[in-house]
């Protein structure tokens, strides 16, 4: 499907003080209208030169100069966009960026909507639309490992591995059709047994990929972490020891923390995406109340909980709520402030906290935090991931389309082992087909697209 319209132009680079900024301008018309307002040092024009080259000059409104620049060339269908482009390297001061934006839509490009080059580079067959998903998440990647994922996506690896499951859906379905559309051609059909196996061979790919999500989802967004406790048990101090900086704020004052203090860090290659919380306790302070709440919905979103309990006290009404809160959830428990005098040990938590992790600490004497980072790693570890050929889904998009696509490869194998004639699964083989196509874009709605691509930012 063709996508050529009218031209668009946006910032790309980030608005804010820089060497360089750089302003895009894609369609048919895009190299005609920078050239209207670029003055090339030669006294060449744009329409002249080769395409991928730079040209040095200046852009000019009628007889004044707005900026020295470098404008880049790349002509259809050689481009990002498969249509014509040209990039203009300004200086990258935010008034000139948008000035020379403001000029370039005066000459006849439109600003381009969020990710609106992404989406013309998908439409006009570029890439596909797991590759322009990909590209986000590099923007977005918060590890190294996350970062090779996005870009392994980007260079087809997931659209090669459902390619081949598509062709293999693809051919029974032929096969199938072909039986039911031409019975006068006496088609042999694939007996019941090896259409099972087949389809017992595609599920388990289809499987293979959906499984990958759960490390798939680690890699993309981090373990959500919640630290939660009673007011002044040192959950701030845990957030600054981990990350190494002082991120939260801390005092003697119980309450200090009434909002949630989201950071994001590695443990030894764990991505995690750690959140503190204001301590929980019955509080007449209604803001505190609200910062109170949120920790509580906090704690049902986790994936994993770090409760943190003070060793220098009794336990009290605010702990054993916690607990109770916490009692089905992944649990390392933090039996923090050992450096005092201990009123409560790890054996009276071991009572009341099934299976958790228990540590002495001591954030003000740095006790206990590489222990605690050894847990983390040890039950989150992701083992080695060879990048070179495994795909991971990373996206709960293309989880869900792989679960559909697995409910409906079941029913097709339920209907052959019932005997049920092979014209009334034929649908159950197209949804399957349908499915997984919604991975790559082949099969996808005009309003997906426009939830997908309004996440990027304008320029992209």
């Amino acid at each position: 499907m063709a996508y050529s319209y009218d031209t668009i132009a946006a910032i790309s680079t980030s608005l804010s003080p820089a060497g360089i900024g750089i302003i895009r301008v894609s369609g048919p018309d895009a190299i005609v209208i920078v050239d209207r307002c670029f003055k090339m040092k030669n006294g060449k024009s744009l329409k002249d030169v080769a395409s991928h080259t730079i040209n040095y000059g200046f852009i000019m409104k009628e007889t004044h100069t707005l900026d020295e620049v470098l404008v880049s060339v790349m002509k259809a269908p050689n481009s990002f966009t498969k249509e014509d482009v040209a990039e203009i390297n300004c200086h990258g001061g935010i008034i000139v960026l948008e000035k020379v934006l403001t000029l370039v839509m005066e000459l006849g490009a439109r600003l381009a909507e969020p990710g609106e080059f992404t989406k013309r580079a998908f439409l006009n067959g570029r890439i596909d639309l797991s590759q322009a998903e990909a590209i986000m998440d590099i923007i977005n990647a918060k590890s190294d490992m996350a970062l090779e994922a996005s870009v392994n996506h980007l260079k087809g690896i997931l659209k090669i591995r459902i390619n081949e499951i598509k062709d293999k859906v693809i051919t029974i379905i032929a096969h199938v059709e072909a039986s039911i559309d031409y019975p006068e051609y006496e088609i042999e059909d694939l007996e019941d047994g090896q259409l099972i196996t087949n389809l017992s061979a595609i599920k388990d790919e289809i499987n293979e990929l959906r499984t990958s999500y759960d490390h798939g989802k680690i890699l993309r967004e981090g373990i959500k972490t919640v630290i939660i406790g009673k007011p002044n048990v040192g959950k701030s101090s845990l957030l600054n020891a981990l990350l190494r900086e002082q991120k939260a704020i801390v005092t003697d004052v119980p309450g200090t923390t009434r909002d949630a203090i989201e950071a994001y860090m590695n443990i030894h290659g764990v991505p995690l995406n750690i959140i503190d919380t204001a301590g929980i306790r019955d509080t007449d302070d209604y803001v505190e109340q609200i910062g109170v709440g949120r920790a509580k919905n906090l704690i049902i979103e986790a994936e994993l909980v770090i409760f943190m309990a003070d060793a220098s006290g009794h336990l009290d009404d605010n702990d054993f709520k916690i607990i109770e809160l916490v009692k089905d959830k992944k649990v390392i428990v933090l039996l923090n402030k050992v450096d005092l005098d201990n009123v409560t040990t790890a054996l009276h938590l071991k009572d009341l906290v099934d299976e958790a992790y228990i540590i002495p600490t001591s954030i003000k004497m740095d006790q206990g935090i590489t222990v605690l980072e050894n847990k983390i790693k040890e039950m989150f570890s992701l083992g080695k991931i060879d990048f070179n050929d495994q795909a991971y889904i990373t996206n709960i998009r293309h989880k869900k389309a792989l679960d559909k696509a697995m409910e409906s490869v079941g029913e097709v194998i339920a209907a052959v082992e019932d005997g049920v004639p092979s014209d009334c699964y034929s649908i159950d083989l197209k949804n399957i087909y349908e499915a997984i196509g919604e991975l790559t874009g082949d099969t996808v709605s005009e309003d997906l697209l426009k939830a997908l691509f309004s996440q990027f930012c304008l320029g992209k």
